[in-house]
């Protein structure tokens, strides 16, 4: 064998091995993307491979404006999301937020190490931010159900139209325990009773899917391809803060929130939730975003709990007074407090570079950013991101399917809450019935879908109008309701003599709040927008009046209650309409309970049940209740051939008693 063949033997034998000991690495590099390894080895193999500034990443999460292919691929952004009322364009379709979603995914995946992002936003009564989706009734409605199952349902239909649009993300449920109505998120909160907010954090397992019989309690879980990851907020005390101003300091000792604000964030973790956003407000003057004890002492300790810790929406720029005063300490604060991925939303190359400096200066320990990026990663492999990044069109057609437009209009019907029924001794006025010669319909609220839905729709703030969404008002279902020779005349703000010369049979009234939310929402008064106290007083004088109130809380009602005939708390009943007018008119029968504590004087508040000087226009757990009408007919048909087979087995009993004694 000549000396050239010998080389050239050896070039081949050396190739061979580098193709071997590469296939090798090569299977030992794949490890983290394969799903038959368990997440802790998946997680656990990722890391080891990322660098400091991929760790760092995956901890960002921006809004979809700062957004693109490139930014995901070069700064490999963990999270995106879209803040209140941040879409593609103006009324998106589903195609379009898969596509959008499907282009930043793209270039997370064309990434060194290919992690996929995560598309969150908020969902906190639906797919809120979607042209026409179902808006179900916000959670002060649904308090008033007391109906675990119900909620479950809910959250069940909102992971399909959340899914439908390709995010698997949801900033809900908000498990506030609002304890002031003040509060301009009190809508956000199922009662002032923690134990309501406990029964109600079944809309986790609707969300994210029932964790298997042999699961782990406490890690996150995620139930394939129809359901989301769920985020349990905000974190902790945010239903508590001094007078209910947003953000402001809760004042109670470690027993009261353990026992008011706490309850709802075990049974979260019991349930699997994957995420906790923290709270924007203080604890005993501690600002939440930087409380080490609270996040990492006992929510990661204590609890347990394995998911992760986000932030709020600019939320670490809030730990100084002012906001972003000290924008480097405050991702000091935060990180070491225990947030592991951080809302930015916008100045993301701010935020990485301090965050690099930090930990390159050892100020914020290796370790501490390996256990932030521990759990992200391990949120996306329960999601299963990594098999399914990218979205398609299978479940488009459900966005505001019949179904859960459906299922909406039970909720609405469950939610409201019956409060006078009749005046003094007078006979109940309530149900309605359809067919009556005139109806005169009021208000401000009766024909405004922006009104029924409120704040956290479509916008930030919500909307006002008919145009902005699809959906029901409640002048619409009355007008489809009623018989089809009643006459329904619509006036927003009828004058005295016009109710009087019109001979109406009966009136229905709907008024309440302007849409809002958050710090917009923070109110002193609690009053209904004019001219509501107006229009009670010029129809309920002079015709029989069914008073309807669409508001995020109770409101100032005392003072109209003697004039009044019938009065519903309707709370936010979203887009569904018919749900009201389906109690109205008894072809169901009123069964809400109040989940939280009507006032008589707003100088009352705080007051919640329980409290020593507790002296309601109407208390926590109050509800009148009626029949349907369906429900009447059986009972009067069956006590009506009740009633004639006792008559004639007396009439027989005679008749064999005088031919006895005869």
């Amino acid at each position: 064998m000549s000396k050239v063949s010998v080389h050239l033997l050896g070039v081949v034998l050396w190739l061979s091995c580098w193709l071997v000991l590469n296939g090798e690495a090569q299977v030992d590099y794949l490890k983290y993307k394969d799903p038959k390894e368990p997440f802790a080895t998946r997680v656990k193999d990722l890391l080891s491979r990322m660098t400091l500034d991929e760790k760092i990443g995956q901890m960002v999460q921006i809004d979809r404006s700062v957004a693109n292919a490139n930014v995901m691929k070069t700064s490999f952004i963990g999270s995106v999301l879209s803040g209140g009322g941040s879409e593609p364009l103006p009324k998106a379709t589903a195609e379009d937020w898969v596509n959008m979603i499907n282009e930043f995914q793209k270039g997370s995946l064309a990434s060194r190490l290919g992690i996929p992002m995560m598309y969150g936003i908020d969902a906190v009564h639906g797919h809120n931010n979607v042209y026409n989706a179902t808006i179900f009734p916000h959670n002060v409605g649904l308090g008033c159900t007391r109906d675990p199952g119900l909620v479950q349902r809910i959250g069940a239909a909102t992971a399909l139209e959340v899914r439908a649009t390709g995010i698997p993300y949801v900033f809900a449920p908000c498990i506030a325990v609002c304890r002031d109505p003040r509060w301009g998120r009190c809508y956000e909160s199922y009662s002032e009773d923690p134990k309501i907010v406990r029964d109600m954090t079944d809309i986790i397992p609707g969300l994210q899917g029932d964790i298997p019989a042999n699961g782990k309690k406490g890690f996150p879980y995620v139930g394939g391809k129809t359901k989301v990851a769920a985020c349990a907020k905000h974190f902790v005390g945010d239903g508590g803060t001094n007078k209910g101003v947003n953000e402001n300091n809760a004042v109670i000792d470690w027993h009261g929130l353990l026992s008011i604000h706490m309850p709802a964030y075990y049974d979260s973790i019991i349930k699997g939730v994957s995420t906790v956003m923290v709270s924007y407000s203080s604890w005993n003057g501690v600002k939440m975003h930087a409380n080490r004890d609270l996040i990492t002492g006992f929510l990661k300790t204590t609890l347990k709990f394995k998911g992760f810790v986000i932030s709020d929406w600019q939320g670490i720029d809030k730990i100084t007074t002012p906001p972003d005063s000290n924008y480097t300490y405050s991702v000091q604060a935060s990180i070491e407090a225990g947030v592991d991925m951080v809302m930015v939303p916008y100045k993301f190359d701010e935020f990485i570079q301090d965050l690099t400096l930090l930990v390159k200066n050892n100020v914020i320990p290796m370790d501490r950013i390996d256990d932030a990026v521990e759990r992200i990663l391990l949120v996306k492999f329960t999601m299963g991101l990594f098999e399914n990044p990218l979205a398609d069109f299978s479940l488009i057609n459900e966005l505001g399917s019949q179904a859960h437009r459906d299922l909406a209009r039970e909720a609405v019907r469950k939610s409201l809450v019956l409060l006078k029924n009749g005046k003094n001794d007078s006979a109940p006025l309530l149900p309605l019935p359809k067919k009556i010669p005139k109806l005169l319909v009021a208000g401000t609220h009766a024909d405004n879908l922006g009104y029924q839905c409120g704040g956290w729709t479509m916008k930030w703030q919500g909307f006002i109008g008919n145009s902005d969404t699809s959906g029901t008002t409640i002048l619409s279902a009355i007008n489809s309701t009623v018989d089809p020779r009643t006459e329904v005349v619509f006036r927003e703000n009828p004058d005295a003599d016009f109710v009087k010369s019109n001979n109406f049979e009966y009136a229905i009234i709907v008024v309440g709040e302007l849409p809002y939310a958050e710090t917009a929402g923070d109110s002193t008064t609690l009053t209904m927008i004019d001219p509501g106290p107006n229009i009670i007083n010029n129809v309920c004088g002079a015709v029989k009046c069914v008073v309807v109130t669409v508001s995020g809380r109770p409101i100032v009602i005392e003072p109209y209650l003697s004039s009044i005939d019938a009065l519903v708390a309707a709370w936010l009943p979203g887009t569904e309409g018919q749900g009201v007018t389906d109690v109205l008119f008894g072809d169901y029968g009123f069964s809400g309970k109040l989940a939280r504590t009507w006032f008589k004087s707003v100088d009352q508040l705080p007051m919640n049940v329980g409290d020593p000087h507790y002296d309601p226009l109407f208390p926590f757990g109050f509800g009148l209740t009626t029949e349907s009408v369906r429900d009447l007919v059986e009972r009067s048909t069956s006590a009506t051939v009740s009633a004639r087979a006792c008559t004639f087995t007396i009439m027989v009993t005679l008749l064999i008693s005088l031919y006895l004694t005869g």
